[in-house]
């Protein structure tokens, strides 16, 4: 596993390295498939970096983009992904409305969701049921309890390891979430974590041994590229 961990002075430095981390895989990536794709996630340590590439000038209808997982409300409600990463980024470039597949938060219930995005995954990658295609990059955060996506400590989620997405759960908060082989299929991985917060549950994951159902970042190891950028913060106490 190609692992490779940097602590970066603050968010500020640490959202430039994300920013030409990505950027460096883009035309690369259009030149090899054609295309490139991008799964994003939530919260609030992405978003400078969704503001910074809605800055760039780059082939947008060549540019996939996706999420990682999504708390199950309508797309314009305050809590959405979707909605945090378009008025950062996606409504400020001209990328094809047909690019950006959002999780379908519209569905009747969760698992129909679940089925319809793995349907437009599937078509997207040209895969069959049972393969789990590889995103170019999937952009992940992690929380103070370990979770990464929407795969939290102790959950059914953790379990799944036949489908690309799932329903995750978060007490009484439903969510929809890769799993975690759909995670490590990606070509590069990425983990932006930033605070002092963010310290205990850290060392647990780079610990030799821990429970991956109780710190479920340690589920994620992709077979390719997987970035661990920390601010100062964060990874104070990470030997790199």
């Amino acid at each position: 596993m190609n692992k490779k961990v940097e602590v970066l002075a603050d968010k500020k430095a640490l959202v430039e390295r994300a920013l030409s981390l990505i950027l460096s895989k883009v035309e690369p990536c259009i030149q090899q498939r054609g295309r490139f794709t991008i799964a994003l996630s939530g919260g609030s340590t992405p978003k400078p970096l969704y503001e910074a590439l809605g800055k760039q000038q780059l082939p947008w209808d060549k540019i996939h983009v996706l999420w990682g997982d999504e708390r199950y409300v309508a797309a314009d409600h305050a809590d959405s992904n979707q909605l945090m990463a378009r008025t950062a980024w996606l409504d400020k470039v001209d990328i094809p409305a047909e690019n950006i597949h959002a999780m379908p938060t519209d569905a009747p219930n969760p698992s129909e969701a679940v089925a319809l995005y793995e349907q437009d995954l599937q078509k997207l990658f040209d895969a069959k049921k049972g393969e789990f295609p590889a995103i170019d990059v999937i952009l992940l955060g992690m929380g103070d309890d370990a979770h990464t996506a929407s795969l939290f400590p102790n959950t059914e989620a953790l379990k799944v390891t036949d489908k690309l997405v799932t329903v995750g759960n978060k007490d009484s908060s439903v969510r929809l979430t890769f799993t975690y082989p759909f995670i490590n299929a990606a070509e590069c991985v990425i983990f932006l974590v930033a605070g002092e917060n963010k310290r205990p549950a850290l060392a647990q994951v780079f610990a030799p041994e821990a429970s991956v159902t109780t710190y479920p970042s340690r589920l994620i190891q992709p077979q390719k590229e997987l970035w661990w950028l920390l601010d100062e913060a964060a990874g104070a106490e990470i030997k790199v």
